[in-house]
């Protein structure tokens, strides 16, 4: 490619406004943000991303506590805690004034704590070592996320951190985290529950004379559906969270508003893969159509190159150039040969002619290998030859690869100038892709670093 053609190629290239930069110092400094969300699709780095924003938060003079419903426990090994569970765990090694504690949701735990502080010891006994509540508690659609909710709003009424970051459950789609604590709600209190409890409410042999056509017919098609034993084990334990059910959704509905507060911030946290960010797009626009704040994405590992000024085709084409220029040289003395003037426009070597009319003379074998193993000739021109054919080689190879990297650049960039395009409004923080995971504070606290510098990893457009 001409240097015309690639600069054109550049310019068609380049051709959308730079992403708005994030600012994350002054949302961490800030002290009205009580609250900040990380949110995404799974993989793209919110447990990373919620240590290093408490971590740096704390480092900055703020008691921040962060809550994770990550079951790999990265968190708690990056922070050189043991193990985390339901109550926050201060963390050691914190550089400033603040202090950082963390946890991790246990769901069925908080799930107990609800029971045990809405019910009297009796009826929080028969709730607890109930099977279906057992079955519920432990993994029900939209459990975790209703409990992360939950627990959200237990340190928030609290009071006691100036900060809370949340890193949201991992799940098929970032969306479950604002959908299934309604959905549970719903479920809670809705009308399957409301019939199942028809009968307890009613009470007695009357009550169930009273409804005893319509709940025989129900009960009869949800005993073959669930079975028998399932069918009372629900019906035992919707009596005894009779007096609980309107609290569930009032609950969710609070800290649904706890989550459209002005002091609360919401990061949405993506990689610059195609998927990633869609996903993170529909975030964006959710949380504008829910009326929550949004502070900014966060783009983790973006790759970049201090040379990105070499194109991928320039460096192909140079690998190929050497590599090409090896396979027509690499016999010593035929290079000569093509390109002598004496052999244009003639199809016969010069010494065709005396080659035919004298025989040459014979060499003796130990002459030979004389000349193959020690002569001066042999062992001034072979290494050179060698050591040029492998330098030519590793060049050839290291352009290849640095070609492999701008064609990663240029995917990430194009994907990243999508989602700018569509929503120019949504500041971006860039965080270059590590060589190996984050496992204690330095390694966090680099990357606390990274999102405050607001450099951008990938090139702008336009430039």
């Amino acid at each position: 490619m001409s240097p015309e053609a690639d600069r054109s190629h550049t310019q068609a290239h380049h051709h959308l406004s730079p992403a708005r930069g994030l600012d994350v110092d002054p949302l961490l400094d800030d002290p009205k943000t009580r609250i900040i969300v990380c949110c995404g699709s799974g993989g793209v780095g919110k447990t990373t991303t919620a240590a290093a924003l408490g971590l740096r938060a704390a480092e900055r003079g703020r008691k921040v506590v962060v809550l994770t419903i990550d079951p790999a426990r990265r968190l708690a090994q990056s922070m050189g805690i043991d193990s985390l569970d339901n109550t926050p765990r201060r963390v050691k090694g914190v550089e400033g004034d603040g202090e950082l504690h963390a946890m991790m949701l246990d769901m069925k735990r908080t799930f107990d704590e609800i029971v045990e502080a809405h019910a009297d010891p009796e009826r929080a006994a028969a709730i607890l070592g109930n099977p279906f509540y057992q079955s519920l508690s432990a993994g029900f659609a939209g459990t975790q996320e209703y409990m992360a909710m939950e627990k959200l709003g237990q340190l928030r009424a609290k009071d006691e951190w100036d900060l809370i970051v949340v890193d949201t459950p991992p799940s098929r789609s970032a969306l479950d985290f604002l959908d299934a604590p309604k959905r549970l709600g719903s479920f809670l209190d809705g009308k399957l529950i409301r019939v199942l409890l028809a009968p307890a409410k009613v009470g007695g042999r009357a009550g169930m004379k009273f409804l005893n056509v319509g709940m025989s017919m129900m009960t009869g098609a949800l005993g073959k559906l669930l079975g028998g034993q399932l069918l009372k084990d629900v019906q035992t334990f919707v009596a005894a969270m009779d007096s609980m059910f309107g609290g569930f959704r009032t609950r969710a509905d609070a800290t649904y508003k706890l989550l459209q507060a002005p002091g609360t911030a919401f990061l949405v946290v993506a990689a610059p893969e195609r998927d990633a960010l869609r996903e993170a797009a529909y975030f964006v626009e959710r949380l504008a159509a829910e009326d929550m704040p949004l502070a900014g994405l966060v783009l983790n590992r973006v790759h970049g190159s201090a040379a990105d000024r070499l194109s991928a085709e320039r460096a192909l084409a140079a690998a190929e150039n050497l590599e090409e220029f090896r396979i027509v040289d690499q016999e010593g003395g035929k290079a000569g040969l093509r390109n002598s003037p004496d052999t244009y426009g003639s199809s016969e070597s010069p010494s065709s002619e005396t080659a035919s009319t004298t025989a040459p003379e014979p060499v003796p074998e130990h002459a030979s290998e004389a000349a193959e193993e020690g002569s001066p000739a042999a062992m001034d021109t072979a290494p050179s030859d060698q050591g040029a054919h492998s330098t030519d080689q590793l060049t050839a190879g290291l352009l290849r690869l640095h070609a492999d990297r701008m064609q990663l650049l240029s995917r990430e960039q194009r994907t990243r100038d999508r989602f700018t395009a569509l929503h120019p409004e949504v500041a971006v923080a860039e965080v270059a892709a590590l060589p190996g995971d984050v496992h204690d504070l330095a390694g966090l606290r680099d990357i606390g670093k990274r999102l405050a510098a607001g450099r951008p990893e990938l090139p702008n457009s336009g430039a």
